[in-house]
C-alpha cells in the first residue's frame, strides 16, 4: 500500500486532501507542528490509516523523518501574513526547498507543491514574490514536481467568505478595497483536493504547473454583493482606495490575527484569474463546482436567526 506524506495536512485544504487519499485506501502521514491539535483528522480514515507526525518544514531532520518510506509527498504549508520567525522567505522558499531536497534525496516518485495564483518574482507583494521564488527553488531540486496555483479557495472552513460574513454581522458596511474591481476565480476546496489526487497518479502531470480557478470570474464587489444576498443582510459597500487601505492595514497588521496587512493590500492590486494558456483542472479530468451551488450551504449560518429566510 502506498504511503503519502502531507506537510500542512491539518489546514483548510489539507483536511480535504487527507480525506481524498484516505478514501482511496492510502496510508497517510500528516506532518504538522502540533499533532495534538490535528487529532480530528484521524476519523477521516480507518484505524491506523492516518498518522500524525510532529515536523517543521524548516527542520531537515524532521522533514527527512516524515518523508522516509513515502511514495508521494505533498507540501501545502503556507502563511498569509508574517509573524515573528514565520516569514514568507522562510516558509514559502526555504521550507519548500527543504521538502523538495529531502524528497529528492529519498527518491520519492511524486512531489506535489501548493503555490498561489498570482505568484510572480517581480511582484511588489512579498507573498506573491516568495511563492514564485518557492516554485523556482522546488523545480531546481525536483524538476518533475507538480505545482498548483489556486485562486481564492472557498468552502465551509474558508477564511474568505466566512471572514466577510462575520464582518457583515457586526459592521454597517463592508470595505471594497481598491473600489472592489479586483477579479477572482473562486474554486471549491474539494475540487482543489481532487486535482491533487488526480495529479498524483497522472504521469503527464509531472513537471507541470496547474492554475486552478472555478467556472466563473467575479469582481470583489460582485462577491460581496453575492455574500450579502445569501446571508440576507443589507450593508453599505464602501469603496476604499488602495492608499487609504494601506494606511489602515499598517495598524491592523499588529493585531494577533491581522484582518488586513499592507502586503495583502498590494496583492489585491492584481487579478487572480487563470491565464488562457495555463494547464487547468480540466486536463486532470476534474469537474468544477459552481460557487453559487455550494457557498450558500455554509453561509446561511450568518443569516439573521442563523438560517436562510424563505
Amino acid at each position: 500500500m502506498d504511503t503519502v506524506t502531507i506537510f500542512g495536512g491539518s489546514g483548510f485544504v489539507g483536511r480535504y486532501i487527507v480525506q481524498k487519499f484516505a478514501d482511496k485506501g492510502y496510508l497517510i502521514r500528516v506532518a504538522v507542528r502540533n499533532p495534538l491539535a490535528a487529532n480530528y483528522l484521524k476519523p477521516l480514515g480507518e484505524v491506523g490509516q492516518i498518522t500524525l507526525i510532529q515536523a517543521s518544514i524548516l527542520s531537515s531532520k524532521e522533514v527527512e523523518r516524515a518523508i522516509l518510506g513515502a511514495d508521494i509527498v505533498i507540501n501545502l504549508v503556507g502563511i498569509l501574513y508574517e509573524k515573528g520567525s514565520q516569514t514568507f522567505e522562510k516558509i514559502h522558499v526555504e521550507g519548500a526547498k527543504n521538502v523538495a531536497e529531502k524528497a529528492k534525496k529519498l527518491e520519492v516518485s511524486t512531489l506535489l507543491h501548493m503555490s498561489a495564483l498570482g505568484a510572480n518574482k517581480d511582484s511588489l507583494s512579498r507573498y506573491a514574490s516568495s511563492k514564485a521564488h518557492g516554485e523556482e527553488a522546488v523545480l531546481k531540486v525536483f524538476p518533475t514536481a507538480t505545482l498548483f496555483r489556486p485562486s481564492v479557495i472557498f468552502g465551509p472552513e474558508d477564511t474568505f467568505f466566512n471572514r466577510f460574513a462575520e464582518m457583515a454581522r457586526l459592521s454597517p458596511f463592508l470595505p471594497l478595497i481598491g473600489g472592489g474591481k479586483t477579479r477572482f476565480q473562486p474554486i471549491y476546496v474539494a475540487d482543489v483536493a481532487e486535482c491533487f489526487l488526480k495529479a498524483a497518479f497522472k504521469k503527464e502531470a509531472q513537471g507541470k504547473t496547474y492554475e486552478l480557478g472555478g467556472p466563473e470570474i467575479y469582481s470583489f464587489k460582485q462577491l460581496m454583493e453575492y455574500l450579502l444576498k445569501i446571508i440576507h443582510r443589507r450593508r453599505l459597500l464602501l469603496p476604499l482606495p488602495f492608499p487609504m487601505a494601506k494606511v489602515m492595514a499598517t495598524f491592523a497588521q499588529f493585531l494577533p490575527t491581522p484582518p488586513l496587512t499592507p502586503d495583502q493590500v498590494e496583492l489585491l492590486k492584481s487579478d487572480t484569474v487563470v491565464s488562457p494558456k495555463a494547464h487547468t483542472a480540466k486536463e486532470l479530468g476534474v469537474y468544477l463546482n459552481a460557487m453559487e451551488t455550494l457557498a450558500a450551504l455554509y453561509l446561511t449560518r450568518y443569516c439573521p436567526g442563523g438560517k436562510a429566510e424563505r
